[in-house]
């Protein structure tokens, strides 16, 4: 069995205009010790995928699907008991904009200390919060400084620090890198590189397809709340199938050719109303009649592809 099995998970958020089918029927598995990446551009599912994985989804709600974890079904697990025994212990998050998710007036210590004491730590408070800063490559120093007193970068490693401080089992990083400095997003990537080292389960979110394919064995590429193609990095960064993972490849720049990026023509899909075949349909340079019906999953060497184009 898997260490993370994520089968048919659909989740629709409710707004003033309608369902929003932001996730629809995603499937993915991944071995203790290896990580994934997720990759589309915005809107497409990939935050609603972490959020649904963790069982944080607000003005929503998972409809359908299964998440087994080490043996348990997530979704069958009753709140209080994934609250106090699941959420931060054996899986954790670092959310979106995560730097901007530290308090101002509490000082680094303090807002550790908080963590721990909401989920009942009873060992020693000192060492794990030790431990979980030289993991992230900072020193105790910052426990007494508040967070406008560190960079971005440390702000970052601070969340990460806090994500990884009770040992979870499996990590979900939404945008880790985003909004920093090149040098900063390397100490970052560094950082999961040696997490990864240690054997550290996780998922990256990202726009940042180099950023993936850096600390990801397993890459997803979502579109329009469905992942379109799922495999080895390898098989995806030198072996695309479906036409949009081609597009995203191609509008990367490369310095050794001569080539201009190309661009994917067109908008994203709108999820509250989803046409009933392969959502990249209007902007796929290879589409047939056939895509307007649902596309089928065709196996690949290490995944699968949604495209008509692999029947």
């Amino acid at each position: 069995m898997a260490f993370i099995s994520v089968e048919n998970l659909t989740t629709r958020y409710n707004t003033s205009k309608g369902l929003v089918y932001a996730l629809e029927d995603v499937n993915f598995a991944i071995e203790k010790g290896e990580s994934i990446g997720i990759a589309g551009e915005s809107a497409c599912g990939k935050s609603t995928l972490g959020l649904s994985i963790i069982r944080m989804i607000s003005n929503g709600k998972i409809y359908s699907g299964n998440v087994q974890f080490d043996g348990k079904s997530l979704l069958d697990i009753p709140d209080a008991d994934f609250d106090k025994n699941i959420r931060w212990k054996e899986i954790s998050m670092v959310f979106q904009g995560a730097m901007n998710s530290l308090d101002p007036v509490f000082s680094i210590q303090q807002q550790f200390e908080e963590v721990l004491k909401q989920h009942n730590f009873e060992g020693n408070m000192k060492k794990i919060i030790h431990d979980s800063l030289t993991s992230v490559n900072l020193d105790s120093s910052v426990l007494k400084k508040f967070p406008h007193e560190l960079s971005g970068g440390m702000k970052q490693r601070v969340v990460i620090a806090m994500a990884l401080i009770l040992k979870p089992k499996f990590v979900i990083a939404d945008e880790p890198t985003t909004a920093l400095d090149v040098l900063i997003q390397a100490q970052i990537v560094n950082l999961f590189k040696q997490l990864k080292k240690d054997g550290q389960s996780f998922m990256v979110i990202s726009h940042d397809l180099a950023v993936l394919s850096e600390v990801a064995e397993k890459i997803g590429i979502m579109y329009g709340g469905k992942m379109i193609e799922f495999g080895n990095s390898s098989e995806i960064f030198l072996e695309p199938k479906h036409p949009y993972t081609k597009g995203l490849l191609e509008s990367i720049p490369v310095l050794s050719k001569d080539t201009k990026p190309k661009y994917i023509p067109g908008t994203p899909p709108n999820l509250i109303n989803p046409t009933e075949g392969c959502m990249f349909y209007d902007r796929c340079p290879e589409a047939m009649d056939k895509c307007k019906k649902d596309p089928p999953k065709i196996n690949t060497k290490s995944g699968y592809v949604l495209c008509w184009l692999y029947e």
